[in-house]
């Protein structure tokens, strides 16, 4: 299974609200991604987050499932709207478990 999990910081005029639409919409991809076995996304309340306010995560059943995640159309739009309410940065890391 690959576990992939990203951390997103955003500017200053981003709403809390935004940011939990963000969450939302990422929870909801689950209906239109193949091959998760578990998602998760979620607002950061740790005060050693250096920034990083917003945590996603997705569980995939192999690495062929994480590589038609990336193009995917829905995960496409996810990531636009993240953009769009002002993501000022992001990390990613991708694990095999």
């Amino acid at each position: 299974m690959i576990d992939h999990i990203v951390l997103v910081k955003f500017g200053a005029s981003t709403t809390q609200e935004q940011m939990q639409e963000v969450c939302d919409r990422y929870k909801a991809l689950r209906a239109h991604v193949t091959g998760v076995v578990d998602i998760q996304a979620g607002i950061n309340f740790s005060e050693k987050n250096k920034g990083y306010q917003v945590v996603l995560s997705v569980r995939f059943e192999d690495r062929a499932a994480l590589e038609a995640y990336g193009p995917n159309p829905e995960h496409q739009a996810v990531a636009a709207f993240i953009r769009e309410v002002g993501r000022e940065d992001s990390l990613i890391v991708d694990i095999e478990v």
